[in-house]
């Protein structure tokens, strides 16, 4: 959730930022009026609650008539005070409900408009030509890396197996994006992969993309993660951490679920939107002044990492009708598909700022010892996906594919060579 502070004493700020996402700015005058609806049947109800402690203290002293009097107007009291806390109560879950509409404030930093209007920040690296470029599918399945047919027949479309070189492809580069976010200062976490719905609401995604979610919803009430960045977020909820020696920084190694609801008939060949997948995700908890200068630090160890695969990227800035309800900034790297012609996106990096925290009631201590709330921020490290533009990057004429040396050392051979 947003500041309500913020709603309050800047509403249009609130108001340009709905605009910016493209969502409906009339949500904020809805909050301000259930706030001030709660705070009203608040006052009334502490009013009618001191009415009845001073009518209480009247009752000990009164006797004969005087007294009988005074409980008969105790009781026509007690039912007031009851009917007053059951409209705060009200109020109360009004309000909540209007807050949680609301998305993450943008930054001013970002561009405007939506999934076409980003920024392009940089290009790292030139694509190359390559003569009769196979696709990463034609590739995997000559080099045995993937076997979709099988994986649709157990499991239906969108899955997969990842077979012989193509199991070992994608857990050297896993392995190898975990021992550099350890070394960068990230502790790695194997998280639950399943999450109660107050931590997958908490992250921000039971809103506009609650369909996007697996849910056991018969005697569990649990959801399957489509990353990491949920039970991470969950794992200091309502707790008061210690960021007085610098941000705490976590890598969750997890497989990852997606419905993938509305992308029918689009990338549906290959692995590169598929309903399973594993994924490395850097986790943030900051104090809010150091949560632009992290960002950045996530932009940087994901480039680190992409430059360990030797693919031709850009980075850009998204466009703040494109980013996710929790983000307040984002920015992707997108590698360079060969034989699509085009830039994919292989890792995101946002902003959360205090929008989760707020929600999930993580906080920490000021240098006054005041709890405030915390600043989250959440990256990619590595996913399936990468292995799209590594085959396809890396293919030789004869139809193997060399892999960089870096990232050889963790999957134990440089060269796939088909079967």
């Amino acid at each position: 959730m947003i500041d309500l502070k913020i709603v309050r004493d800047d509403p249009d700020l609130v108001r340009t930022s709905q605009r910016t996402r493209g969502e409906d700015p009339g949500l904020v005058d809805a909050l301000l009026d259930a706030d001030a609806a709660r705070r009203a049947a608040i006052v009334d109800a502490d009013t009618l609650r001191s009415e009845q402690k001073a009518l209480g203290k009247q009752v000990g002293k009164a006797q004969g008539d005087e007294k009988q009097a005074l409980l008969a107007k105790g009781k026509e009291l007690a039912e007031q005070v009851k009917a007053a806390v059951a409209r705060q109560s009200a109020a109360d879950e009004a309000a909540a409900k209007a807050h949680r509409a609301i998305s993450n404030i943008v930054a001013p930093e970002a561009p405007a408009g939506g999934e076409d209007d980003y920024i392009v920040l940089e290009h790292v690296g030139e694509p190359r030509e390559i003569e009769n470029a196979k696709d990463h599918l034609e590739l995997g399945e000559s080099l045995g890396l993937f076997d979709m047919e099988r994986g649709a027949k157990v499991s239906g479309s969108r899955f997969y197996f990842l077979t012989g070189q193509g199991a070992f492809l994608q857990l050297g580069l896993l392995n190898m994006a975990a021992q550099k976010a350890a070394a960068n200062g990230f502790t790695l976490m194997v998280p639950p992969v399943l999450v109660r719905p107050e931590v997958m609401e908490g992250t921000g995604f039971l809103g506009s993309h609650a369909d996007e979610v697996y849910h056991l919803d018969k005697d569990d009430d649990l959801y399957l993660v489509g990353t990491s960045e949920v039970p991470l977020a969950g794992y200091h909820m309502d707790e008061i951490l210690d960021l007085s020696d610098g941000p705490k920084r976590y890598a969750g190694w997890s497989t990852c679920f997606r419905r993938e609801a509305g992308s029918y008939g689009k990338d549906t060949r290959g692995i590169i939107r598929v309903h399973q997948f594993d994924k490395v995700e850097g986790f943030i908890y900051c104090k809010p002044e150091d949560a632009e200068a992290e960002h950045r630090r996530l932009l940087g160890w994901e480039k680190d990492m992409l430059a360990a695969i030797d693919v031709p990227y850009r980075v850009i800035d998204v466009a703040g009708g494109d980013l996710g309800s929790s983000a307040s900034r984002k920015f992707d790297c997108e590698a360079w598909v060969p034989t699509q012609n085009t830039y994919r996106e292989l890792t995101s990096t946002s902003n959360c700022t205090t929008f989760q925290a707020r929600r999930l009631s993580i906080r920490y201590r000021d240098e006054n010892g005041k709890p405030q709330i915390a600043a989250t921020l959440n990256g990619t490290l590595a996913t399936t996906r990468w292995l799209v533009a590594i085959l396809e990057n890396h293919q030789q004429p004869d139809g193997s594919v060399k892999l960089p040396a870096e990232l050889a050392r963790f999957v134990g051979t440089d060269v796939l060579t088909p079967r």
